[in-house]
């Protein structure tokens, strides 16, 4: 039986800033688009959506180079 261990990582590949909505993203399967909308409607609406965003840049690891 294989148990895969799924890490959040920032992505490499899918980013327009930082790629954390490109992690999350990955992380979560589902489109990055829908994540990053989620940020910006969150932080509209006087959430702390630019806050967390800024928090996951500084803490979440870069992904690991692609081979």
């Amino acid at each position: 039986m294989t148990d895969e261990i799924k890490k959040l990582y920032r992505s490499r590949t899918n980013r327009v800033f930082g790629g954390v909505a490109g992690g999350l993203g990955d992380y979560l399967a589902i489109d990055s688009s829908l994540i990053r909308l989620f940020f910006i409607a969150f932080a509209l609406a006087g959430g702390p959506g630019f806050l967390v965003y800024i928090i996951m840049l500084v803490v979440v690891p870069e992904g690991p180079l692609p081979q």
